[in-house]
């Protein structure tokens, strides 16, 4: 017996035709829709200052209005934690919905993750739940099952287990969902979307992934028939890297064994996923913090031509002394050598000189730097122009997270008829440990090098946990995977990327994904809301590494 889930939303603001292109382009069971990551949930958060009634996600509602009528011609039941920081409204609201359309639903939800009230100065603080409640609201009749912050993977395993009638300590199939809901989670990034090896097939469009689970966790990712984009083992490889750290990947059901897990291909567009093991899962639950941590602004400079470097000191020193009265709190600079010489164009022979500041004062930051900038306009550098004039200062977060007790989280499924229910939660918990490193393989042979960039053997894909970015980085053949495995080293990785210099880096071996998963602790800052860095998710961190160049064997090229 097969259970069919489909994902049709990756985060907040995806392909807002994805859900009916998943109804209607092939059988499904479920549907799923992710909407929610850290910066979601802080805006979600601003939302509900201004409105006490908003803090889901609109656009889920406006998607429903569409394709409610089809999901219920097909018996296809919707999850989703589209309900981020108000789940019982947005099941309010579509409820209201149904009724406007006349078609009979019914709805439940999932709420116990907010915690808000427990953490003075959070505008959001919201613990990850499992996938137990939504299968309770399933296994109750629900058609659509709302939630607030659950784990993505719940998304896929509440389904799962509600299917299979999986009990909470059947920890290899739980495991096994939680890799599916995993690979799924993302939405196109399992099909092509944001592949190392895009160019090798057609990802103008890829499609939406699904999941064909079976009953003993293991499965088959694939999409569609004829939507674009293409699944093979390097996708989903690439995607199972994505945001994890270690061979252990916790969560509050089950912690996974990403280091069990077997892909193979299963034919055209298919992959088959079998192996996972499962164990307890830890005694805590992660709970994401949002705050406000101030104001900031930014300004960008543009110096054409030559004398870029003397350009710049001129500004920094100009700009230094007008706000010497009242300096904010945080003040970076940073110069982006885009220009090269002889440029045929005016764009390619300028550099641009970026300048970001932070205070908790609005004045700080807006007024001060405004006036300041823009009076340098016939006083500064040849060519003064700016890319855009700085604004009054915007708000910016800043993201922690804690872990408390499961006990402490009243995890509760809300049923169809209104019934609440108390999800229990893990009994049997195992405190969270580092696995055991694996043996390497054997190194390859002494031979001929040749420099040339990583990304020639190597497939990468990076992103942001808190102010951590993760960098999974993998091997396409067993000879490249002897080779990667004693070459890129934490070392070596410092060396190449020269912004995780002085910070700590942990390697994690994967043999049987023939993969390294890169921890970068602290390169975010506080997160991906506070815009510490140029790119502040660190999704570009991973092709950086792999256009760096290095001695490769010339039998790998």
């Amino acid at each position: 017996m097969t259970l069919r889930i489909g994902n049709a939303s990756g985060f907040y603001g995806d392909r807002f035709d994805a859900m009916r292109e998943m109804l209607t382009g092939g059988e499904l069971d479920v549907l799923t829709g992710d909407y929610l990551a850290e910066l979601t949930m802080l805006i979600l958060g601003r939302d509900r200052l201004k409105d006490p009634a908003a803090g889901y996600a609109r656009t889920f509602l406006r998607q429903l209005e569409d394709c409610l009528g089809l999901a219920h011609e097909r018996s296809v039941k919707i999850v989703t934690n589209a309900g981020g920081l108000n789940p019982a409204g947005l099941a309010d609201a579509v409820r209201t919905l149904a009724g406007r359309l006349g078609i009979p639903v019914r709805v439940a939800h999932v709420e116990g993750d907010d915690l808000t009230a427990a953490y003075p100065g959070a505008l959001a603080a919201h613990a990850y739940l499992g996938g137990f409640g939504i299968a309770e609201c399933l296994t109750a009749g629900a058609d659509i099952v709302v939630t607030g912050r659950v784990t993505d993977a719940a998304l896929v395993t509440g389904p799962a287990a509600a299917h299979f009638g999986w009990s909470p300590t059947q920890y290899d199939r739980l495991a096994g969902a939680v890799v599916a809901g995993h690979v799924l989670e993302c939405g196109t990034q399992a099909t092509g979307g944001n592949y190392s090896f895009f160019a090798e097939g057609d990802v103008r469009r890829p499609g939406f992934p699904l999941a064909e689970i079976h009953e003993d966790g293991s499965c088959v990712v694939t999409k569609h028939p004829g939507t674009g984009g293409f699944v093979d083992v390097g996708t989903v490889t690439a995607q199972l890297l994505y945001e994890t750290g270690g061979a252990r990947y916790a969560g509050p059901d089950v912690t996974a064994r990403l280091d069990t897990v077997r892909l193979s291909q299963d034919g055209p567009d298919r992959v088959r996923i079998e192996g996972a093991r499962g164990e307890a899962p830890p005694p805590t639950l992660k709970v994401g913090l949002n705050r406000l941590g101030g104001f900031r602004n930014e300004v960008t400079f543009v110096l054409t031509g030559l004398d870029v470097e003397a350009k710049a000191a001129l500004v920094r020193e100009q700009l230094g002394d007008a706000l010497a009265k009242s300096p904010p709190a945080d003040v970076r600079w940073e110069l982006v050598r885009t220009d090269r010489p002889d440029a045929d164009t005016e764009e390619t022979a300028s550099a641009l000189l970026r300048l970001v500041v932070r205070d908790p004062d609005q004045a700080a930051v807006g007024r001060a730097l405004s006036g300041a900038a823009i009076e340098l306009a016939l006083a500064s550098y040849p060519g003064f122009h700016v890319v855009a004039p700085p604004g009054k200062g915007a708000p910016y977060g800043v993201f922690e997270d804690v872990y408390v007790p499961q006990a402490a989280v009243d995890h509760t499924a809300v049923l169809p008829d209104g019934t609440r229910l108390s999800v229990i939660p893990a009994q049997d918990t195992l405190v969270l440990e580092a696995a055991e490193e694996p043996d390497l393989p054997e190194p390859l042979p002494a031979g001929p090098t040749r420099r040339a960039p990583l990304g020639l053997v190597a497939g990468a894909r990076s992103g942001d946990k808190g102010g951590n970015a993760n960098v999974g980085v993998w091997a396409r053949t067993d000879e490249a995977w002897r080779w990667l495995a004693h070459e890129l080293t934490a070392d070596r990785f410092r060396e190449l990327l020269p912004e995780s210099g002085g910070l700590t880096v942990v390697r994690h071996l994967l043999p049987r994904l023939r993969a390294l998963n890169f921890v970068v602790e602290g390169i975010l800052g506080e997160g991906v809301a506070s815009q510490a860095r140029f790119d502040p998710q660190a999704k570009a961190l991973g092709e950086w590494l792999r256009s760096r160049h290095l001695d490769i064997p010339e039998a790998l090229l």
